[in-house]
């Protein structure tokens, strides 16, 4: 695969066995013990993506993904949470983690996971570059321009982690189709993995709290009942 991917995890054995594992696969790694370390790698090198653990000496995981969503490059980030850590894991998807995966975790499910994410940032990759500059989707008073990647409502941009404008833009596609939680999961995250149908819950959770008027009554992500989610065709 030729990636770079830096490993955040304090459990210096767990962290061994990690690189170990993506070296397999094909991957160099870099390894922080805590959060300062981590920023100071992620400043000096180009990596295609960083596990990072939510419990860390120095800074936890939760500021330390913030403080590496504030620069101006994007790599996907997948946080390493316990599997009570519940707020841990919202918070996480809040402030721009691209997914998650619980502790104790299996490695070939965990390399399944990163794969995920490289084919997703190769996707991205090939269609911003079939995207011009101006291609923007109009939805009602939405505006999703694709090439920038920013949506804007009634004029007034909203901010979306990574994970939410993919979600946004493949619900905006497929206008009053219906989908299950596992056809998002696949088509947007990459996997299918039972038990995981929670992380598009969050992820619709909080695109309406950011897209909707009124998240108790939304008018574009639309709940089918005992099915899953479409876009709102009305709004076109």
């Amino acid at each position: 695969m030729n990636k770079q991917i830096l490993i955040v995890e304090d459990n210096a054995d767990l962290a061994s066995l990690i690189a170990l594992h993506v070296q397999d696969m094909g991957c160099t790694s870099d390894i922080a013990g805590d959060g300062g370390k981590a920023l100071r790698l992620y400043e000096q090198n180009d990596y295609d993506l960083v596990l990072l653990d939510i419990m860390l000496p120095v800074m936890d995981g939760i500021e330390v993904c913030k403080k590496m969503r504030e620069g101006g490059k994007y790599i996907p980030i997948m946080m390493l949470t316990s599997k009570t850590s519940e707020i841990d894991r919202v918070v996480g998807l809040e402030v721009g983690a691209d997914d998650y995966i619980s502790k104790p975790f299996s490695i070939p499910e965990l390399l399944a996971r990163i794969k995920a994410q490289f084919r997703s940032v190769d996707a991205l990759i090939k269609s911003q570059e079939n995207v011009k500059q101006n291609n923007t989707m109009q939805v009602g008073d939405m505006s999703i321009d694709l090439a920038k990647r920013q949506v804007f409502i009634a004029d007034k941009e909203i901010q979306l982690t990574a994970k939410e404008f993919d979600l946004l833009v493949y619900f905006a596609k497929h206008p009053g189709q219906v989908f299950t939680r596992s056809q998002l999961l696949d088509h947007v995250w990459g996997y299918q993995f039972e038990g995981y149908d929670h992380t598009v819950n969050t992820h619709i959770n909080r695109l309406r709290m950011k897209v909707e008027q009124d998240a108790a009554n939304p008018e574009y992500i639309l709940t089918v009942w005992g099915v899953g989610y479409k876009f709102g065709d009305s709004k076109r």
